[in-house]
């Protein structure tokens, strides 16, 4: 059925778009007066923080419908079961290696730029009443416990509840079933296909208001914190930009080279997502835009839905770069002198601990405590340190992780020989116009809302 409509909408004459109608575009825009807003009038910008939650609660309303329809058709029209585990272990290999990079990578930079050296701070002096709550969330969230919340309560509470590895363990299992009983579950298999057109187009239809979104999450943040409030911490969250630009530029790109395509061709191709993921500071909100991206680029259905949501608690780049060189940070500022071995402990819990508090809101502060609270030579009330800025490099903790996941979701499906090579390039030369998949452009050209 949708390659029909694809057909069709090949044929309907070229509709070239006006730039202001292009989403990006509007999140751009949107960027710019948040941050002039909060900037020249402060309060009213703080005061449009429900705007941006907003938006991201109606994405994250959409989410776990997203994923159980996406891993479920997948793997229902698997001819291998075998297929399931074999993908899964390739992405569980891709997300250790590389997130282990990352960790290392931040640990080095820190190294020797040593952004936090000169401050002089007595951790005594520190207020941590702030930092005891994160510290208190992270101490809940161990490995045990995390392992145990993938189980969910029921089949159905996992839709209502959203958390996205429930969703996938559910959706894999429901999968499974409907493949093994074959003919039998055919017409379930053909109404989940169907329910996907319309849940992909209200994608599409809630993407209308990114840019309100960005708008109010921005105006909050720079109203709340000032552009001024970064101060002297300015050197860290320019490092820690620069690296997460160097990781993506440099280590991505050479996984992408090896594996036939180039990085910047697919930053390219995700700019809508990675516009909305800067402009909300959550990853979450470009999640089921991104599977359905992955899927036109090439990348079977199967192995979309299951490394996509997998990645988003597993192969967290930018937030293990923010980790080990947050840590660092704090123990150059406190003057500590953290001898390899204490650095090795630090890299060695934080492999774990970001694993722990996968999929917590405000993950990267909470995994930094988490860490934190385990290697006794940093201060955990060192992170009253970087509280105030943690909001300005969250962006970046955002887009990082975006971008890995996408690089992670085409090269496993390679190394699965789940990716057609050649929508992959037609996708990388033309990129889409908007961030409405086919039907929702054609309907849209047939019934404009604007």
């Amino acid at each position: 059925m949708s390659m029909d409509i694809s057909s069709h909408d090949e044929h309907l004459p070229p509709k070239k778009q006006k730039f202001y109608q292009i989403l990006y575009v509007q999140v751009i825009f949107a960027i710019v007066l948040g941050i002039l807003l909060g900037h020249f009038w402060p309060d009213i910008g703080a005061s449009l923080k429900p705007l941006g939650d907003a938006f991201i609660k109606l994405v994250k309303m959409i989410i776990a419908p997203v994923i159980f329809l996406t891993v479920v058709t997948g793997i229902s029209g698997m001819k291998h079961m075998g297929t399931v585990g074999r993908v899964t272990g390739k992405a569980m290999l891709y997300f250790i290696t590389f997130s282990t990079l990352a960790l290392i990578v931040g640990m080095i930079v820190a190294n020797i730029i040593q952004p936090g050296h000169g401050l002089n701070i007595d951790p005594t002096t520190l207020k941590s009443d702030k930092v005891a709550e994160y510290a208190e969330k992270a101490h809940d969230a161990s490995i045990v416990d995390f392992l145990m919340n993938i189980l969910p309560t029921t089949i159905l509470s996992p839709l209502t509840s959203g958390d996205i590895l429930q969703v996938l363990f559910v959706a894999v299992l429901f999968g499974l079933s409907l493949a093994a009983v074959g003919e039998k579950g055919q017409p379930i298999v053909d109404f989940l296909n169907n329910l996907t057109a319309p849940v992909f187009h209200l994608v599409g239809m809630l993407m209308k208001f990114a840019p309100i979104g960005a708008f109010g999450a921005m105006a909050f943040t720079i109203g709340k914190y000032g552009i001024e409030s970064i101060g002297n911490l300015l050197l860290l969250i320019m490092t820690f930009y620069i690296t997460a630009l160097l990781f993506i530029l440099v280590i991505l790109g050479a996984v992408a080279r090896y594996n036939g395509f180039r990085i910047t061709d697919l930053i390219r191709y995700i700019k809508d997502e990675l516009w909305l993921v800067l402009g909300t500071s959550s990853s979450e909100a470009a999640l089921p835009s991104l599977m359905r991206k992955m899927e036109k680029a090439g990348c079977e259905k199967s192995v979309v839905g299951l490394v996509v949501p997998t990645g988003y608690s597993f192969n967290l780049d930018g937030t293990n770069i923010y980790m080990t060189m947050a840590a660092l940070f704090i123990a150059q500022a406190c003057n500590i002198d953290l001898s390899i071995q204490d650095q090795v402990l630090l890299l060695l819990v934080a492999m774990l601990s970001s694993k722990g508090a996968a999929g917590v809101t405000g993950a990267g502060f909470i995994t930094l405590a988490a860490t934190l609270s385990v290697v006794p030579a940093v201060p955990v009330a060192g992170m009253a340190l970087i509280l105030g800025i943690d909001r300005f490099m969250s962006e970046c903790r955002a887009l990082t992780n975006l971008v890995g996941n996408a690089c992670a979701t085409i090269v496993v499906a390679r190394w699965d020989n789940a990716l057609d090579k050649d929508k992959l390039a037609a996708a990388f030369a033309h990129p889409p116009k908007s961030h409405y998949d086919e039907k929702a452009v054609e309907q849209h050209r047939e019934d404009p809302m604007d």
